[in-house]
């Protein structure tokens, strides 16, 4: 008997198909890589050599650190980053906890009103009140200026929780049989049993929540109004647009490319460690269930 291996051919479409996929894949990176080298080389580039250059940049422009400094002594960005830490933290533990128990209580079985409360919760996906409904609600019930204007009204997105839900779902049900007959209460089955076992879900769910609170504005745009209470991507809006700074309008270009990087830069350095769930949470809570 011959101890070589056989050689599957791979079809020539096949190949194609494969060459093809890099290509698009290759030219997406590029697309995406573009603004980002060109943000972080302006950040670093000299002011007035950047006004006087056209075009896309790969290299500072007669490199300094002049825009960080500018950046780094507006006492705004500071408190902006204080405020922005606190929602995230805070918003994002409340935010997973009720979306947590609210994907339990949907993934019931034994649930009388699981389908009327899940049909209400999709219905609420597609069709909302609006803009303006949504700013009485939350003036009329005490958090206009309030900082938990900006984290009590969003407490539970529909898309996570059903995410949520689904994930619980393909859960076996002798797991929580098991623990019921040891006398473990839902409260034990859902945070000790559960909850390890869709852990990646989980970690993408917390990913979802805490970037959408970090990238979040237009809330704190409506409702904030004590610049002091102002989380960091206002701030940074405000120098976007505005130019919100001490220094001459030579330097007003570099200084709003460090603000970026310096407000995109936590989000950069914690998603690697985090990527791996991804895809293996996203798809245990789309296709189990």
């Amino acid at each position: 008997m011959s101890n070589q291996r056989t050689r599957i051919k791979t079809p020539v479409g096949e190949r194609i198909f494969y060459v093809a996929d890099s290509l698009l894949m290759i030219f997406l990176c590029v697309v995406i890589l573009i603004p980002l080298v060109h943000v972080v080389a302006g950040s670093f580039s000299d002011g007035m050599s950047y006004m006087s250059h056209q075009g896309l940049l790969i290299l500072p422009l007669n490199p300094t650190l002049d825009a960080y400094r500018a950046v780094i002594a507006n006492q705004n960005i500071w408190s902006g980053y204080r405020n922005t830490i606190f929602i995230v933290v805070v918003g994002t533990v409340l935010d997973m906890i009720f979306t947590l128990v609210s994907a339990y209580v949907l993934s019931r079985k034994g649930y009388m009103l699981k389908r009327f409360f899940t049909i209400m919760v999709v219905f609420s996906m597609y069709f909302s009140g609006g803009m303006i409904p949504f700013f009485l609600v939350v003036r009329n019930v005490g958090l206009y200026k309030s900082i938990w204007s900006l984290i009590i009204p969003s407490l539970v997105n529909v898309f996570n929780l059903i995410i949520m839900r689904t994930a619980i779902m393909g859960v076996p049900d002798s797991l929580e049989e098991s623990a019921q007959l040891d006398g473990a209460g839902h409260l034990t089955i859902l945070f000790r049993i559960i909850t390890p076992l869709v852990l990646p879900t989980v970690a993408v769910v917390t990913l979802y929540y805490a970037v959408s609170h970090w990238n979040s504005w237009f809330n704190a745009m409506l409702f904030i109004k004590d610049r002091n209470k102002y989380p960091l991507q206002l701030i940074l809006r405000e120098i976007l647009i505005l130019s919100d700074t001490d220094e001459d309008f030579t330097m007003s270009e570099t200084i709003q490319f460090a603000t970026i990087v310096v407000a995109t830069l936590p989000v950069l350095c914690i998603y690697p460690f985090i990527q791996k769930y991804f895809v293996k949470g996203v798809m245990v809570g789309a296709v189990k269930g």
